[in-house]
This record gives structure tokens, C-alpha cells and sequence, in this order.
């Protein structure tokens, strides 16, 4: 009587078909927690809504209403400059009686990011939120 190697070890050879998860949920959480950081800084910024060059023009009812910011980062709404701590209550003023939300933005192109961006926070503050910025096509 022939033995088989199984009986003669004394124990069934059995395969293991577990897989390990910790290694997969470590990796997971490290996965979540980069997206919990790293989800609010995507939503900080402004938004800007950018003139399209199909577009049909503005609403001939009322004038565009420009902003101008000079090359020395004066803030200017035609020929009356505006501080920009004082520019979010004059807009709501300004807007609360005008038909077209719509805001321009015409910047030197040698004023500091930071100047435009702050005069651009200042007009969401007033509740504007079409904001355009104005500038000269490529030839």
C-alpha cells in the first residue's frame, strides 16, 4: 500500500486565498486626507468671466461700465479716482440703480497682479459678479 505525501507529512497542505487590506486601507487614508487639504484651496481664488469673441456686445440700454487702473495702480472710474477701501460701498451704490451688472476692467499691463485682484475681490464684495476684463487682441 502505496502512502501519499500528504499523509506522510501528518498535516493537508491548504492554500491561503486572504488578501491583506491594511496596506490598501493605509493607502486609502492617505488618499483622503490629501483630498480633505488640498480641496479648500481649489475653491479660494476669483472667478472671472472673461470677454467671449463671439459675443453680441453689451446691452445697448446703458453704457458699459469701465474700471480703469493706471500703471500706477490708481483705481479710476472715468476721470474720478476711487480708493479701492472705498470702492466696494460706492459700487453697491453705483449698481444698485443701474439695469446692466455688468463691470470692465481696463488694467495696464505694467500694474501688479496683486492691485487687480484686490480691486476684483473688492467688486464681488459689492455683489457684482460679472466681472470682464478688457483687453487688445493679438495681430
Amino acid at each position: 500500500m502505496a502512502m501519499s505525501p500528504q499523509s506522510s507529512r501528518g498535516h493537508s497542505k491548504t492554500v491561503m486565498s486572504e488578501i491583506n487590506v491594511t496596506p490598501f486601507v493605509d493607502v486609502m487614508l492617505v488618499l483622503l486626507i490629501i483630498f480633505m487639504v488640498t480641496t479648500p484651496l481649489m475653491q479660494q481664488g476669483i472667478e472671472v468671466n472673461l470677454p467671449k469673441t463671439a459675443a453680441s456686445g453689451v446691452d445697448l440700454q446703458e453704457d458699459p461700465f469701465v474700471l480703469l487702473i493706471n500703471a500706477k495702480g490708481q483705481v479710476k472710474v472715468g476721470d474720478i479716482e476711487i480708493e479701492i477701501d472705498q470702492m466696494k460701498e460706492k459700487l453697491k451704490a453705483i449698481f444698485d440703480i443701474r439695469k446692466n451688472k455688468q463691470i470692465y476692467i481696463q488694467a495696464d499691463t505694467k500694474v501688479d497682479y496683486g492691485v487687480v485682484a484686490q480691486a476684483m475681490a473688492e467688486i464681488r464684495a459689492a455683489g457684482i459678479f460679472n466681472i470682464n476684463l478688457i483687453t487688445i487682441p493679438k495681430d
